[in-house]
């Protein structure tokens, strides 16, 4: 019965290990394709106006004519990102303490069943309640002529951010060992200055992680601000102007792009830079989980 269960969890293993192996296969795959198919754009096209160049032109039927400046795209992308976290990361924060906390059993249960939920609405549906719901009071309140701005795009990503931060930060401050909590409490010192002054800074790796996962899903969402945002490549943009981001590019100019052409390879390009920048993200977060981990085994 033993040399059978042996052979039952090697094998397991061994399928586990098998479709690891697959996946960074396809994830590799994936980053040659694009990468062969930005090389070829950065042959034909200066990188240095690529990626500095401040404005974004296409023409279609003649490449020649188009300009390639990423810039404006960038700093879309940025801006509406930097408006997510700033709103995601302290409503996250405190919704987390109370959660793993100071919440009851049920309460905890509602709550953790509602993030769940919020994490599975659609981005289009979000992108909608945006365009029908958030855009026209931001039109008003700031007397814009139009509510699709970085403002609109930044709030609703804030929504679809906030589910990760919880969830990882919930669990991060689940995870930590009982004795933490146990040992401030016995010495004096209240819930509150326990969560603080303890608990929130033993999880602070986890937490962290969790911020730069948000980071990460907010930077690559592509329909809420393909909605939302207006799409207008402006390279001296602000929050209460329209932006247009490297992913609602990609998504807007994929399919009038002629196949081969300069202006399709300048799309794998864009995708170039956003992958090495997920890719970074994501780097330091799983640094910072792995971090996290080790301080808990201790």
């Amino acid at each position: 019965m033993g040399k059978k269960r042996k052979i039952i969890n090697s094998t397991m293993s061994n399928g586990v290990k098998l479709i690891a192996i697959f996946n960074i296969v396809i994830v590799f795959m994936i980053f040659l394709f694009i990468f062969f198919n930005s090389l070829d754009f950065f042959m034909k096209y200066p990188i240095n106006k690529f990626l500095f160049g401040e404005e974004w032109r296409i023409k279609i039927g003649n490449d020649l004519k188009s300009i390639f400046g990423m810039l404006p795209l960038l700093k879309g992308s940025l801006i509406v990102t930097f408006i997510a976290i700033i709103i995601s990361v302290p409503l996250s924060f405190i919704t987390t303490i109370y959660i793993a906390e100071f919440a009851g059993k049920k309460e905890r249960e509602i709550m953790k069943i509602l993030i769940e939920t919020m994490a599975a609405i659609p981005s289009v549906v979000l992108g909608f309640i945006g365009l029908k719901i958030l855009s026209t009071p931001i039109k008003d309140i700031f007397n814009l002529d139009s509510g699709k701005t970085a403002l609109t795009g930044g709030i609703i990503l804030a929504f679809m951010a906030m589910p990760t931060i919880i969830s990882i930060s919930d669990d991060a401050l689940k995870s930590l060992d009982k004795s933490y909590k146990d040992a401030s409490l016995a010495l004096g010192a209240t819930k509150l200055q326990t969560t603080f002054k303890v608990l929130v800074p033993a999880a602070f790796s986890g937490i962290f992680a969790s911020m730069m996962l948000g980071f990460g899903r907010v930077i690559g969402e592509t329909m809420t601000v393909l909605m939302v945002t207006g799409n207008a490549p402006i390279f001296k943009s602000s929050p209460l102007t329209s932006v247009r981001t490297m992913t609602a590019t990609i998504a807007a100019e994929m399919g009038e792009s002629v196949n081969g052409s300069l202006h399709q390879k300048s799309l794998f390009a864009i995708g170039l830079i956003l992958f090495i920048l997920t890719f970074l993200v994501n780097i330091i977060a799983d640094h910072f989980v792995e971090k996290s981990r080790k301080k808990m085994r201790e």
